[in-house]
């Protein structure tokens, strides 16, 4: 499971109705009008904030992507036409309709490889026309209203001959714009802004007049649907949930098969742009802590995999030698030894004797096996984030949170995550963009640096100190999900198995990016190792004196910190335990609180039932729209539960909501981006979420695979994947 909030192509997390939020403790019903794109972010306090450098500023703070994409980047001409993709998935998507609230990961892969997208993602994260689909896209009114006009690539058409035009732009928009709620819709960001939509000059045009005035324009209309799939209730909700007849990209799909827990997509015959090099790919689910195994007895070619999978694979590439080679009989001391140096767990290192041997030849075979593919690496678009449930409790109040967060070696814990990966150890300074996007700037000054002085001060100011006697409470535990709270579509990856429930994908663990519990952030619903945070097994807590614990009117300052318990999960734990271990210095106990994962996000993110957590967002190139409802400041619903939407701090202020709002609507670039640092800003001083590092991307891949990696914020071109041909070379890499 991943556990990083993702955008479900829906958001990264959540698809089928939408549902808000509600902060009692998580009715999940309701639907939320709220488009959360690929990103879900942290709401934040009201605390006012002087602007800081990164906001209005005239310096371009956004500087440059910390780690390029790395997928072997091949001309053309080099690859061989033909050959099969075997791709790892989290799981067969429940959806091919990216807009319902059970779309995820796999839902949006399908989409990028079969669907018209007008803009996509360059490497560095922002919108580029699709000219396989568009001439032009832009603006070509404001007053009285803003008109975008888009003119079409004349070659594009539908798998059926039809040609791509405004009666799908038509059938999309009035599907997603939420006045029909016969449409099962997990997101209608932006479609509600618009007022109509007309034919141009040509048949190949097409005006889009919007009613209010949306900077974030660019989002719409990726992907686009067809007027089959938009053109009703039935055919939206059910009709395009396991079948696509109509398509136009470069594949199409052929079938998708739950028992075989397979989706294969074969080249679209009518596709008019670059010929797709491959022939077929085929999406396979396969659990994280069984793709080594998949990669190296050839079910797969290439997977997104956890540090201890990525570990055998480099193993494999430096030719570990054998402790059953030579003539006479390694001693069985040895061979435990090696089998303990080698990876084993305690079980299968003590195991019989004849097991162990047999258990190293296959280890061995394995490893043989693995020699044919390599670890290509990257950075998620996405970060792991310590949330701080501000709803109750000590940490409603914001002197609290914020001493929390000054207690934190964010420098240090990016280290013990990304350096043993050999991957750039840069905290993320900001709630809404990462290095390399243009919205991007250090807004973590708002807050301050990691100052333990500071936090002893500010939770003295609140009121904790040191040595007050302590009541005897009584043990009460709080039933998951027992209090009403309706949450919305996204949701958070708990950094575990996805690395990314980017929500949506970790079902998207969290944790540890991104999938450790919840995560895909971004870490997005995956069942394998916690892509959210890593580090060495053994690795130990930092050194230093524990201050005393602190009470305040007979009750000790105690938080619980929920974290994802399955596999995977492992490097997640090490992450808490050392954050456990920095505020335990300044008097601040933490109770760590494993729990299944199927129920991190469920019964404890969306429901409020935590203090501490571990989860991933993944990042957005349009936070004016996709990051509001996560920092959207919770609002009382008509039946006396609090609408959280995907803010699961619970923590918000007007002036963030006011900053978002402006943002969304300036069609003025530079004006809004110096919006959305602001409204960053004020976000690191309510300290309601405290982000920690970009995800780690790696994915293990067949050596001759070109065009094919770890794509950081770039959107894949699937008609360049392919195979080399005999004695051809993979390209310099413009970015590595």
């Amino acid at each position: 499971m991943s556990h990083d909030v993702r955008q479900r192509q829906r958001p990264a997390g959540a698809r089928g109705t939408a549902r808000p939020a509600t902060t009692g403790r998580q009715a999940a019903d309701g639907t939320s009008r709220h488009l959360v794109r690929s990103v879900a972010f942290l709401a934040a306090g009201a605390l006012a904030v002087p602007l800081l450098a990164g906001c209005g500023s005239d310096v371009d703070e956004a500087g440059k992507p910390l780690a390029g994409l790395d997928i072997a980047p091949a001309a053309r001409d080099q690859i061989a036409d033909g050959g099969t993709l075997k791709w790892a998935v989290d799981s067969v998507p429940e959806t091919l309709n990216t807009f319902q609230a059970d779309a995820d990961a796999g839902t949006t892969r399908i989409a990028q490889a079969v669907l018209p997208s007008m803009f996509r993602l360059d490497a560095e994260g922002r919108p580029v026309p699709d000219s396989a689909y568009l001439e032009s896209a832009k603006v070509i009114e404001t007053e009285p209203r803003q008109v975008v006009l888009y003119k079409l690539n004349q070659q594009a058409v539908w798998s059926d001959g039809r040609e791509i035009g405004a009666a799908d732009f038509v059938a999309q928009w009035r599907a997603l714009s939420g006045k029909d709620s016969s449409y099962w819709t997990a997101r209608n960001a932006g479609y509600d802004r618009i007022e109509k939509i007309e034919r141009g000059a040509g048949d190949l045009q097409v005006r889009v007049t919007f009613a209010r005035p949306y900077a974030d324009w660019k989002s719409l209309f990726s992907p686009l649907y067809p007027k089959q799939v938009m053109g009703s209730p039935d055919a939206f909700n059910d009709g395009a949930r396991r079948k696509l007849q109509i398509t136009a990209g470069p594949f199409g799909v052929d079938k998708v098969d739950t028992a075989a827990k397979d989706v294969v997509l074969t080249r679209n015959p009518r596709w008019w742009g670059r010929p797709a090099k491959l022939s077929r790919i085929e999406l396979h689910a396969v659990p994280r802590d069984k793709r080594a195994a998949a990669l190296a007895d050839g079910s797969l070619d290439a997977a997104d995999i956890d540090p201890a999978e990525a570990r055998l694979v480099g193993l494999a590439a430096q030719g570990a030698g054998s402790p059953l080679q030579g003539s006479g009989r390694t001693s069985v001391k040895k061979l435990r030894s090696w089998a303990r140096a080698h990876g084993f767990g305690p079980d299968r290192a003590k195991a019989d004797e004849n097991e162990l041997r047999k258990d190293v030849g296959a280890y061995l075979d394995e490893q043989q096996a693995l020699r044919a593919f390599d670890v290509r690496k990257s950075l998620e678009p996405a970060y792991t984030q310590l949330a701080l449930n501000g709803s109750e409790g000590p940490l409603a109040d914001d002197r609290v949170r914020r001493a929390i967060a000054r207690a934190l070696d964010r420098k240090e814990l990016a280290k013990l995550v990304l350096t043993p990966l050999g991957l750039p150890a840069v905290p993320v300074g900001s709630h809404l963009a990462l290095s390399g996007q243009s919205d991007y700037a250090d807004s973590s000054g708002a807050l301050g640096q990691a100052d333990t002085k500071e936090a002893a001060a500010l939770l003295a100011d609140a009121g904790w100190v040191a040595g007050g006697p302590v009541k005897e409470q009584k043990k009460a535990k709080k039933a998951a999900g027992s209090e009403s709270d309706r949450t919305g579509g996204h949701k958070p990856s708990d950094g575990g198995k996805d690395g990314q429930y980017i929500v949506g994908g970790d079902d998207n663990k969290s944790g540890g990016r991104g999938d450790g519990g919840d995560r895909h952030l971004a870490q997005e619903g995956r069942q394998g190792g916690v892509p959210g945070a890593y580090a060495p097994k053994g690795t130990a807590a930092p050194a230093g004196v524990p201050a005393g614990p602190l009470a305040k009117d007979g009750k000790a300052l105690a938080l619980r910190f929920v974290l994802p318990s399955g596999p995977g999960s492992e490097t997640l734990h090490t992450v808490a335990e050392r954050i456990s271990a920095m505020l335990d210095r300044v008097g601040i106990r933490t109770t760590i609180s494993k729990v299944p994962d199927e129920s991190y996000f469920k019964d404890h993110i969306a429901s409020g039932d935590y203090d501490l957590a571990l989860y991933s967002w993944p990042s957005s190139a349009y936070p004016a729209t996709d990051a509001r409802p996560i920092y959207a400041k919770p609002v009382p619903a008509a039946d006396g539960s609090v609408n959280v939407e995907q803010n699961y701090t619970r923590v918000g202020t007007d002036q963030v909501d006011q900053l978002f709002d402006q943002a969304a609507a300036t069609l003025d670039e530079n004006e809004a981006r110096d919006l959305i640092r602001k409204a960053d800003s004020r976000i690191w001083a309510a300290a309601g979420s405290i982000p920690l590092y970009q995800r780690p991307q790696l994915v293990g891949t067949r050596k001759n695979l070109v065009n094919v990696g770890a794509f950081g914020f770039q959107t894949p071109v699937y008609e360049d994947m392919g195979y080399l041909k005999k004695g051809a070379k993979i390209s310099p890499s413009p970015t590595n």
